[in-house]
């Protein structure tokens, strides 16, 4: 059981953006997917969600892929991305009734698990409010809710930090602890690499659409000589190398 990346090399209008990347998530695993702006992250996201087709290679999830079942492979995924998609006419609770009805969730077990996760974000007493309503912040909070009520096997966080508050932060890598020690899978991306840094098993790092290291944290800072302990100068080291 595991998300599996076999040098895929894809992008847009056959245009290669990722090339030959490979890297794997396995059972009870918080994953870093990081690197420079325009590295190639959300375009690896994009083939793993079945947005964007490989030109060649091969993904799997739980040893399926996209084109034998797509229905099944996208249920086992939810995404937190990182600009909320909400829709205007929608309520908060009829946005939780829709994440319900598309996995095809046991409506009361479903609902309580929002419930639960409502309060610990300090959304319960927001269940009919509209978007309109909600602050940058607390339409990522329901990004949050509808991303960890579901039963997915995959969870992809994107960039979820900015524009949360520091509790909500804790609250979200709490929250990301509890599915790891579930047995879930966590692809995480962000270039906030202090608040993430001890969340992350194991970090793959991307540039120019390559994969260049994959590592623990340890491996990271030895491979990049980072002795000072900042992990954000990898970044200044991606872009001498790049």
């Amino acid at each position: 059981m595991s998300l599996k990346l076999n040098q895929v090399t894809g992008g847009y209008a056959r245009v290669p953006v990722i090339k030959d990347v490979s890297f794997e998530i396995n059972p009870s695993e918080v994953v870093g997917l990081i690197g420079l702006n325009g590295a190639g992250k959300s375009t690896a996201i994009k083939h793993i969600l079945g947005i964007l087709k490989p030109i060649s290679g091969e993904i799997t999830l739980n040893e399926q892929t996209m084109a034998q079942d797509t229905k099944q492979f996208k249920k086992q995924i939810a995404i937190m991305p990182e600009t909320p998609v909400l829709y205007s006419e929608l309520t908060l609770k009829e946005h939780l009734e829709m994440t319900i009805f598309s996995y095809d969730l046991d409506y009361d077990k479903a609902f309580e698990r929002a419930e639960k996760l409502l309060e610990i974000l300090r959304l319960d007493n927001k269940l009919d409010w509209l978007p309109v309503n909600f602050s940058k912040g607390m339409k990522q909070k329901v990004m949050i809710v509808t991303a960890f009520m579901t039963d997915a096997s995959l969870f992809i966080i994107d960039e979820p930090f900015t524009g949360l508050d520091p509790l909500a932060v804790e609250d979200l890598l709490n929250l990301i602890a509890e599915k790891k020690a579930e047995g879930k899978m966590v692809l995480l991306t962000t270039h906030i690499l202090s608040t993430a840094r001890d969340a992350i098993d194991r970090f793959v790092v991307l540039n120019d659409g390559r994969v260049v290291s994959n590592g623990t944290l340890d491996d990271i800072k030895s491979q990049y000589q980072l002795t000072d302990g900042r992990l954000e100068d990898l970044y200044s080291q991606l872009a001498k190398r790049g």
